[in-house]
């Protein structure tokens, strides 16, 4: 079976960017705001589970449904059983999604534990398997895994590339931590570029894009084809933008604080969020602000202070005490990682 060809990228003459998919955020709304601020080449979306009861799930399906961003959408699926494996990803190829990718990375224990996600690296012969029908499957579509370096180490790792290559994958998004090591550690781009020389399609860096810089001298150290980014881009929608201004050598345009508060005011105004109690809303947004604290003081205090409110109220004073007192200030081009 031969490789399909990708979309073509927002620009054809800089290294692919993709949105990496995370599950409760990456949703049909999380895609409209982040394409608001600067869109990725690649959206993917949340994982569709999949077993022998699973039916596709109508909210993530509306990210492909109701996508109006312009950019492409890959769907993701998460699970072991291959019958159902194929029947879900016959079934998706009934919409109009850029490809369908397997999530084999997927770090949370109650996933891995099912062997299902990043469990899946502790079975070259399981995947071996799974890569063969669903290439069998998805023969018109492009076929992506997204994958981790390995489970608890990278034993299996080139075994598990050869397998990539056997079966003809056509985008393969690496991050370069081990299941195990779940966010914490050193990012092994020195296996990220292992992959690039050894896979026959093109491959994305992940892990630890905080900033455009970090782009620029992963992809300088690896030769990859481009970068997913994750949870980095939940803190800086304009990430995306300033990578592709630093691949340009262009200086980067500094974002003021008051349009940091606005982007949280775009979060705020999700449709799901008037049918929850304000107690949940409270929590939906601070996952988001957990990320935006690190840019936009040093010092740590936001991030204290804001994880101590309880009430909307509380909230959107801290942040209007934060980002809306000096309008001088702009978001710091990477996150201070020490608070």
């Amino acid at each position: 079976m031969s490789q399909v060809s990708l979309p073509q990228s927002l620009h054809p003459d800089l290294p692919l960017t993709a949105l990496a998919p995370m599950q409760d955020v990456t949703n049909l709304w999380f895609m409209k705001v982040i394409a608001h601020y600067g869109s990725p080449d690649y959206f993917f979306t949340e994982y569709f589970r999949v077993n022998d009861t699973s039916r596709l799930n109508r909210s993530i399906l509306a990210a492909i449904t109701e996508n109006d961003t312009g950019r492409p959408v890959f769907a993701q699926m998460i699970g072991e059983s291959i019958p159902d494996l194929v029947r879900t990803a016959k079934e998706l190829c009934n919409y109009n999604i850029a490809g369908v990718d397997l999530n084999m990375g997927c770090p949370a224990p109650r996933i891995y534990r099912k062997n299902v996600g990043g469990g899946l690296l502790l079975s070259p012969e399981k995947v071996d398997r799974i890569l063969g029908e669903l290439r069998s499957a998805v023969n018109d579509r492009p076929l992506t895994v997204k994958m981790r370096v390995g489970f608890e180490n990278t034993d299996n790792f080139y075994e598990i590339l050869d397998i990539i290559n056997r079966h003809s994958i056509d985008l393969l998004s690496l991050h370069g931590r081990t299941v195990k090591d779940m966010y914490h550690g050193a990012v092994k781009y020195d296996l990220i570029a292992e992959a690039v020389r050894r896979v026959h399609c093109p491959v994305l860096a992940n892990g630890n894009i905080d900033s455009a810089t970090t782009a620029i001298e992963v992809l300088s150290q690896t030769g990859a084809a481009g970068v997913m980014v994750g949870r980095w881009a939940i803190g800086n929608p304009w990430l995306f933008n300033q990578i592709r201004q630093a691949l340009r050598f262009e200086p980067i345009t500094p974002v003021p604080l008051v349009e940091v508060r606005n982007y949280i005011d775009c979060l705020w105004q999700t449709p799901t969020a008037t049918t929850m109690p304000e107690r949940s809303r409270v929590g939906y947004l601070k996952m988001f602000l957990n990320y935006i604290a690190l840019s936009v003081d040093a010092e740590g205090h936001f991030l204290r202070l804001m994880r101590q409110t309880q009430t909307e109220g509380e909230m959107f004073n801290l942040c209007d005490r934060f980002l809306l007192a000096d309008l001088t200030k702009t978001l710091a081009l990477a996150p201070s990682l020490s608070v």
